[in-house]
């Protein structure tokens, strides 16, 4: 955290419930962070360098590629937002690690449901694009327009007489799209290669479309490999660090933190977290999800404390050298909150321990493009963070961020497709790094297919999804 980070505007900088971190951040690291934020406040909107790159935006749509005058102009990394509040959080890590490696400034295009999340993270200066005053706020959204200015667009293109002639009067386009979302266009797979990374370098405007943590990609390319390793020598903390680098909770979300979190969890001895996210409720029951969680968290871990089935219903705590223990269930039903906190009500534990039973909210379904449904989302993400245990749903992007934050090794509930409870019911998480779900499969010199996880030690397939990869130690 800079140095310059003031209390009253961003409580949550100073007053977090979270375990203190035992993961320290490389003095490299520390040293690129006050390097990106003295360019951010040189070149963040409002800035005479932003203003300049705004009216060379606006002229003719070209730059001169060499750029041969002693004038300085400043780079971008436009991120645009997908899908929910989780994929955005890991999506916007990658692209920040992106704008420290390639010295480009990252704005966010924030919509109205992202509003008032988050504190700006960079001091005396603001992430967020002015969209109003953007000149090419249409094209964000135009299919057509962003596969024409793409880069896999600009590869393709790149042997054609017309571009060898652009080329050589050395000019190229002011902007370009990146797309590496999960329902990708392909042709920007590319961005994943040095080949590709090479051509872009130049361009001041780049646009990213990306729901993906697609961080690990890094560590695998010539080009970025040494300094990323260097920033990060302990490869399961890029998202930790980042994370609580990037995303503290705004006043108003601090204050939803703040009262659940004293009201029901902080006397507790310790804090269980569960989210539960049910991809599938109509093809897989409730029953066969809350068989899942009990076998998992009491039968094949003992994560949740077991039922004293022998004794009477009656029976009470005797509470004395017991411990106190909150269980936090974060899911968009009730259901599985009521059934659990039903067990430990009208059951008594081995242990005599003192049971609590919590949900912030349950909102029944996922509300794309609600500000308030964001902010309960951004809170229970961030009370999940302090738990000192975790478990998590298979491919929950939500669960990702939480174990993150928390710097937290997860135990994963299974996908479950159909009535049959998946066995065994969980895994204990490789590290507590999010998983890329969609990394490249093509080898950028030869085009044949690669294994993604097979490439170096330190990247292995996800234990959720197995065509994903993750950083481990």
């Amino acid at each position: 955290m800079s140095p310059e980070a003031d209390e009253p505007s961003c409580l949550s900088r100073h007053q977090s419930y979270r375990k203190h971190s035992p993961h320290k951040p490389s003095s490299y690291l520390i040293s690129k962070l006050r390097k990106y934020e003295d360019l951010h406040r040189q070149c963040g909107p409002g800035t005479k360098s932003y203003k300049r790159a705004i009216r060379k935006l606006t002229k003719l749509d070209r730059v001169d590629r060499d750029h041969s005058s002693s004038e300085e102009y400043c780079k971008y990394v436009i991120w645009l937002p997908a899908n929910g509040l989780g994929n955005r959080m890991i999506s916007i890590a990658s692209t920040f690690l992106f704008a420290l490696l390639t010295e480009r400034v990252l704005l966010l295009h924030q919509r109205p449901d992202m509003e008032d999340l988050f504190c700006e993270p960079f001091p005396n200066s603001s992430w967020v694009l002015p969209v109003d005053k953007f000149p090419l706020q249409k094209e964000f959204w135009d299919e057509k327009d962003r596969h024409s200015h793409s880069i896999g667009s600009l590869m393709q293109k790149g042997n054609s007489s017309a571009a060898r002639n652009e080329s050589s009067r050395g000019q190229a386009s002011s902007y370009l799209f990146v797309n590496v979302n999960h329902g990708r266009y392909d042709g920007d797979n590319v961005f994943y290669c040095d080949r590709g990374q090479a051509s872009i370098e130049k361009i001041p405007w780049l646009i990213m479309l990306s729901d993906q943590y697609y961080a690990p990609a890094f560590f695998v390319m010539k080009r970025f490999e040494k300094e990323v390793i260097k920033m990060f020598p302990e490869k399961q903390t890029v998202f930790h660090h980042l994370g609580r680098y990037l995303f503290h909770p705004s006043n108003q979300a601090w204050g939803l933190i703040k009262r659940f979190y004293r009201a029901y969890l902080e006397k507790a001895d310790q804090r269980i977290g569960l989210q539960i996210r049910v991809f599938n409720p109509k093809t897989v029951p409730f029953q066969t999800v809350m068989d899942q969680i009990l076998k998992c968290s009491s039968k094949e871990n003992n994560i949740l404390p077991k039922l004293d089935d022998a004794k009477p219903v009656g029976t009470s705590q005797s509470g004395n050298g017991t411990s106190s223990k909150a269980i936090l269930a974060v899911s968009l039903y009730s259901e599985y909150y009521e059934h659990i906190k039903n067990m430990y009500w009208t059951k008594p534990t081995v242990e005599g321990d003192v049971i609590g039973v919590y949900q912030p909210s349950h909102e029944e379904y996922q509300k794309f493009g609600d500000n308030m449904h964001n902010m309960k989302a951004w809170a229970e993400i961030s009370l999940l963070s302090t738990c000192d245990v975790l478990v998590t749903s298979a491919w929950s992007t939500f669960g990702y961020v939480a174990q993150g934050l928390g710097g937290l090794k997860p135990w994963i509930l299974h996908k479950a497709n159909d009535q049959n409870v998946p066995n065994p019911a969980c895994v204990e998480d490789l590290s507590m790094e999010p998983c890329f779900h969609f990394p490249p499969t093509c080898d950028c010199d030869t085009d044949e297919k690669v294994d993604a996880g097979a490439l170096v030690p330190y990247l292995r397939h996800c234990k959720d999804l197995n065509w994903g990869v993750k950083l481990v130690e």
